[in-house]
């Protein structure tokens, strides 16, 4: 069983669901199971003390449908409901049941299963940070584990609690690598740089991949949708338009590995900050005008620059380290004065 997440009307509705195998139609699906309406918490009972329990009605309502549950497993659903104080008394006990009770896998069913190589960039990216994602065919199925005999909708709510861990500041990069956007690019900075990238291009290709993602029988396999996108997408349309690259990790990892593969090369010195009058002179452009340069402007200046110092383009390796640096530190300073 799994806690749906939907967002009806601007407030979060919530419905338990299982995940079956149809073997008519060969792939897993998903069904409703109980109804939570807007306040899972009312379903949480206090008889007194630090203990709780589960709502009778929704045990019952599984019993009348046939449906086999494990309380524990109901107690992990709704976990987060829990009034704050009960959860941090009871957290050293938290779902023994669950953790003890639970079947061993069956592992020797994976390797007839698939992953989707749009999950395995998701899982890839959320887990460990990773930008560069060519070698996400080499890890085994075992890494995938989590998304094993599961429906799409049970992926797709999977992914989405997971994606909460994610910084906003790097909600565009995420959509970028998860939509492998770096192929319709050529040079090192396709893969780590995507500020540099002619963003008018970028737009297309994702809106084209997205429709794509949108058609595949196969990705849907099992899911009930309309026309319209769904909002499991739509969700990574406003992660894309409605956010900007960050000056961030992914910057600071394509220019220490780019540093790393110049063998002889001898690094400057490094300074805590770049002076304003260097980032001046690094862009061309008066102070002032850096200062009340919104993001977007900021960016596209960037690219530029970018395009005329980058080493792929018969450009000094210092300066476009400099270069980076400026961007990434006049970046932060918008963010902490918005």
């Amino acid at each position: 069983m799994y806690l749906a997440e939907h967002t009806i009307k601007g407030r979060k509705n919530y419905v338990i669901r299982d995940s079956l195998f149809d073997p008519g139609s060969n792939c897993w699906q998903s069904r409703d199971l109980y109804d939570l309406g807007r306040s899972p918490w009312d379903y949480i009972k206090y008889p007194g003390g630090n203990s709780f329990y589960i709502d009778e009605k929704i045990t019952e309502h599984l019993s009348e449908q046939g449906v086999a549950y494990d309380l524990a497993e109901l107690e992990e659903l709704l976990w987060e409901f829990i009034t704050r104080e009960i959860r941090q008394k009871l957290e050293p006990f938290h779902c023994r049941g669950l953790r003890s009770g639970r079947k061993k896998e069956k592992k020797e069913n994976w390797g007839e299963q698939q992953i989707q190589d749009f999950d395995k960039r998701r899982i890839y990216y959320i887990r460990c940070g990773v930008v560069d994602q060519r070698n996400t065919d080499r890890l085994p199925l075992k890494y995938f584990k989590a998304l094993l005999d599961k429906s799409r909708d049970e992926i797709e709510q999977y992914l989405m609690q997971l994606e909460k861990s994610l910084n906003p500041r790097e909600y565009k990069q995420y959509v970028y690598v998860i939509f492998d956007l770096q192929r319709y690019f050529s040079g090192s900075s396709a893969r780590l740089i995507p500020q540099a990238l002619d963003q008018d291009e970028l737009d297309k290709n994702f809106i084209r991949d997205l429709c794509r993602l949108h058609r595949d029988e196969l990705f849907w396999a099992g899911f009930q949708r309309k026309n319209e996108l769904h909002g499991y997408l739509v969700r990574y349309a406003v992660m894309f338009f409605d956010n900007e690259f960050d000056g961030g990790s992914a910057w600071e990892e394509y220019l220490q590995n780019f540093i790393n593969s110049k063998r002889f090369h001898r690094s400057p010195a490094p300074k805590e900050s770049v002076e304003m009058s260097e980032i001046s002179e690094i862009f061309g452009i008066a102070e002032k005008e850096l200062h009340v340069m919104n993001k977007s402007d900021l960016t596209k200046l960037f690219r530029q620059k970018a395009h005329e110092l980058h080493p792929d383009k018969g450009g000094e390796h210092d300066s476009f380290v400099r270069l980076a640096e400026a961007y990434k530190q006049l970046l932060r300073k918008k963010s902490y004065s918005a």
